[in-house]
């Protein structure tokens, strides 16, 4: 396991079923399969194993095609949830990159047991691993990186965007999941109810050179009035939630 610093993060070199439908494909969501033992994996602690039901993670991982021997950098992780399943499935011939900017002790404490897992941290809006990585994958994030501000004058979004397109190799996936909002409410709820409509994100990383390559409906859910904030009790673990996967062109 490597614990990268943001001094020594910044020293290494960084080169930078389907069904079609108006240029990408609509998947319906998929289980199981591949993915099982991974889900089974007893470096998996209880909490994380409950939350399956409403995250589902193997639909997820089918998805944005992540599979064993791939190179994939993890933005703001928080306390391991994905990055425990992302690690076992990458498998030992993979690597996980854990982009933080404070991380957790649980993170930590999860690359102390995985050697293929490098926890990064990192200045918002930054992605410094060495070489060009297979997968930019983030979840539940990307509203909160509107929240961040750099001293540049943009937020960490649209940075992020474009290092992400920086380091993925060419024909390859930024996969990014998010608590939808409603109709018209742009990116003006990402601090206050914690969501943001994906017609902004389309918008924003298409901006930074990507291709819209998919959405998934596995995380969709019509009787989310959009209106309460996603931690909210009557609504948690249960929010309409949007999932895109874009691709940057060869």
């Amino acid at each position: 396991m490597k614990t990268l610093a943001p001094a020594k993060a910044i020293l290494l070199s960084l080169t930078c079923v389907a069904t079609a439908f108006a240029g990408y494909a609509i998947a319906a969501p998929k289980a199981g399969g591949p993915f099982q033992s991974v889900l089974a994996d007893p470096v998996r602690p209880p909490e994380d194993v409950a939350r399956d039901a409403d995250r589902k993670p193997a639909a997820l991982l089918a998805f944005a095609g992540v599979h064993a021997g791939m190179t994939i950098v993890e933005l703001a992780p928080g306390g391991g949830y994905f990055t425990r399943i992302l690690t076992g499935a990458v498998g030992p011939k993979g690597h996980v990159y854990a982009i933080a900017g404070r991380p957790s002790p649980a993170l930590q404490a999860l690359a102390a047991k995985r050697p293929n897992l490098s926890v990064v941290q990192a200045s918002p809006g930054t992605i410094p691993v060495p070489g060009q990585v297979d997968l930019v994958w983030t979840t539940q994030n990307y509203h909160d990186f509107k929240n961040a501000r750099l001293p540049s004058g943009g937020d960490a979004a649209q940075a992020y965007n474009a290092a992400a397109f920086r380091v993925l190799k060419p024909g390859d996936i930024y996969f990014i999941e998010d608590h939808e909002t409603a109709p018209g409410a742009g990116a003006s709820q990402t601090s206050t109810l914690h969501r943001i409509e994906d017609v902004v994100v389309k918008r924003e990383v298409e901006a930074a050179g990507f291709r819209l390559a998919g959405e998934s409906n596995a995380l969709r859910n019509p009787a989310d009035p959009h209106t309460a904030r996603v931690t909210d009790p009557v609504i948690r673990g249960k929010t309409d939630q949007f999932i895109l996967k874009f691709r940057k062109p060869k």
